[in-house]
């Protein structure tokens, strides 16, 4: 996924227009109408739970912040997704794998699994999984363009075959009874544009919901995404109609429903790139201003998530072999899982160093180190003596609390 965009638009805040202070979908409240989108490799439990907390506010009773009535409870983010999930794996791995792929804690709720394929029947299989994995929604992934998933006429691959699609449309409203929603992407390229006789046939299947990334999967996630599209969808159908594309800021955001009517936003690239999007949309659409991340923020965020990553490493089982005795077939399982644990924990350290660094001077130093690192001790270690040093060559002071942050008008 390309982690950047292309030439952004500045969007202004609309006179009238604010992110809804909530949705339903078939029965589940989404408050606010704030998603955080599926993304491959990225939206994992420590992530998702991690966004969860960087949204958080604190009430206007308190200290003037987030009238918790304009918004919701106490979090910016309405609506969180898994990672897209293949739906012959879930059906085919054992049970304590498949744990792992849909593991989620009990304060991510409402949480949506989201899952891809092209075999109807296992697709609708793999989503009575979900749902008995005590999921509130199940989602179809038909927008990502990886060549590895279209190669399998999954993803946005399907977009290509709209009878099949609603096959599955059919099979897996049939086999579930939590709420289903599908997202797509307007068509294969421009010359097969299919986004809204695609979201009349959703609503005609009886799904609960639609998310539409207005771009084609030719475009990847190159150019302007084009909300005009969006805006035809939700003049369409009667559905909840979900816009993905190009929300950067809270401007962007509030844009969007100005521009287009859809009744929710969906955040993906930001939202790594900027773990406070959520909450920003909140306090922007209660005060109209929001908190502007500094550098003292952005450590702290780091070492957080950082943390969080270290944390769940360490739920892994230790095996250690003594000399001359065999481990058994199950201790050989253990030690190859963790193996793989500690592989993927650097690896996703490293991968978020450059979402989480862009934008502060000196960050490619830290890049380049976080990169070299071995472990997630000498990350963290790093990490520090970076910001050690910021802070002595006076970069920015440490902040003590939210009402500390310098407010963007």
């Amino acid at each position: 996924m390309q982690k950047f965009w292309d030439n952004p638009l500045t969007n202004e805040m609309p006179a009238q227009a604010r992110v809804p202070a909530e949705l339903t979908i078939g029965g589940v409240r989404i408050a606010p109408a704030t998603v955080l989108a599926p993304m491959a490799g990225v939206t994992d439990t420590v992530f998702r739970r991690f966004i969860k907390n960087a949204s958080k506010f604190t009430p206007a009773a308190d200290n003037g912040d987030v009238d918790a009535a304009t918004t919701n409870e106490q979090s910016g983010c309405g609506l969180i997704m898994t990672e897209f999930t293949s739906a012959d794996g879930l059906s085919r791995m054992r049970e304590t794998k498949r744990k792992r792929y849909l593991t989620y804690y009990d304060d991510e709720h409402p949480i949506s699994a989201q899952i891809f394929g092209s075999n109807p029947q296992t697709l609708a299989e793999s989503a009575r999984i979900c749902q008995d994995a005590g999921f509130d929604l199940v989602d179809l992934n038909l927008g990502c363009p990886a060549k590895r998933v279209v190669s399998c006429n999954g993803g946005s691959g399907l977009l290509r075959d709209l009878p099949l699609i609603e096959v599955i449309f059919k099979r897996v409203r049939a086999a579930i009874s939590i709420p289903f929603t599908v997202k797509f992407r307007m068509g294969w390229n421009d010359d097969n544009i299919v986004c809204v006789p695609l979201a009349k046939m959703a609503e005609d299947c009886g799904l609960n919901a639609v998310a539409l990334h207005a771009r084609t999967r030719e475009n990847g996630y190159s150019g302007q995404a084009r909300w005009e599209w969006i805006a035809a969808v939700k003049d369409a159908v009667g559905i909840p109609v979900i816009g993905n594309g190009d929300v950067i800021t809270p401007e962007d955001a509030a844009s969007m429903i100005a521009k287009t009517g859809c009744d929710a936003v969906m955040i993906g690239r930001a939202a790594p790139a900027n773990p406070w999007i959520f909450r920003q949309i909140a306090q922007y659409t209660a005060t109209g201003r929001y908190d502007v991340a500094t550098d003292e923020d952005r450590y702290r965020m780091i070492r957080a998530y950082f943390g969080m990553l270290l944390h769940e490493l360490a739920e892994h089982r230790v095996v250690v072999g003594i000399p001359g005795v065999e481990l058994s077939d199950e201790d050989k399982r253990a030690a190859r899982t963790r193996e793989s644990a500690v592989r993927e924990t650097l690896g996703k350290m490293k991968q978020f160093a450059s979402w989480f660094t862009h934008g502060i001077p000196g960050g490619a130093t830290l890049r380049r180190q976080i990169f070299e690192s071995k472990d997630g001790n000498a990350v963290l270690g790093a990490v520090e003596r970076f910001f050690t040093e910021r802070r002595h060559l006076g970069a920015q002071p440490e902040l003590v609390g939210a009402s500390s942050y310098p407010f963007r008008a």
